[in-house]
């Protein structure tokens, strides 16, 4: 069948977030004379991303608010370390100290390399579309700091406004029906195996796993799933 447009997921598969969650928490925790509590930074940044992978779920499970899982996350870090303000801190000054560490988390935020070369050789065959979980404005917001949002225009779909996570199929039926194409016609990269390639895969569209860390070498093969290591594999891949 041929392809005649993509979706992508947008956090480890177009912008680099791992990275700039790693460098923005390290600068955090030092600005905030946290850092020495902790055996070493990589121990802090792996309590934070258990921390944000639990609490995010339950974002995703609309337990807690966008807003309600960062208190959340920085609720529980400075529990950890014995630093909670004496009681029982408010929403704003948790909220202040969660403001604190995204400045630096967002002078980090960079779009992988070779996002944007294969973004540009698309867009010449191919309708584009993003389809993520998380929030309208946080991801508009940072496809405009990278410098990707005009490949996509008005068709970024996120989760909350959707009103359900990948791996739903819903979520991706929706994106291909921004595109105006039905599931077989289109495309979707992403970096998780389950929530994005089996996810894209269950719900009838062409499935890329975009396998930037190796981790494949782990995950049992499946069909009807592609395995890249970079985008610059996806646009000979779709054209032949």
């Amino acid at each position: 069948m041929t392809v005649r447009g993509v979706l992508f997921d947008i956090d480890d598969t177009l912008f680099d977030y791992s990275t700039s969650e790693r460098v923005g928490l390290l600068k955090h925790l030092a600005a905030e004379e946290l850092l020495e509590l902790f055996p070493s930074p990589a121990d802090a940044v792996a309590l934070w991303r258990q921390i944000m992978e639990e609490e995010y779920t339950r974002f995703l499970a609309g337990e807690l608010t966008f807003a309600g899982q960062q208190l959340a996350r920085a609720r529980r870090l400075l529990a950890h370390v014995g630093h909670l303000p004496a009681g029982d801190p408010s929403d704003d000054t948790l909220s202040v100290w969660f403001a604190r560490y995204t400045t630096f988390r967002k002078s980090a935020w960079a779009a992988f390399p070779d996002a944007a070369p294969a973004l540009s050789s698309l867009a010449a065959r191919y309708q584009l579309g993003v389809v993520s979980n998380s929030t309208l404005a946080h991801q508009r917001e940072k496809l405009h700091a990278i410098g990707l949002l005009d490949h996509f225009g008005d068709a970024v779909l996120c989760s909350e406004e959707h009103g359900a996570p990948k791996p739903d199929p819903g979520i991706f039926l929706a994106g291909c029906a921004l595109l105006g194409l039905p599931p077989h016609q289109v495309a979707y990269v992403g970096d998780k195996y389950d929530v994005d390639a089996c996810g894209a895969r269950d719900a009838g569209l062409r499935a890329y796993w975009l396998d930037r860390t190796g981790a494949g070498a782990d995950v049992p093969g499946a069909d009807g799933i592609t395995v890249i290591t970079s985008l610059d594999e996806l646009v000979p891949l779709l054209a032949a």
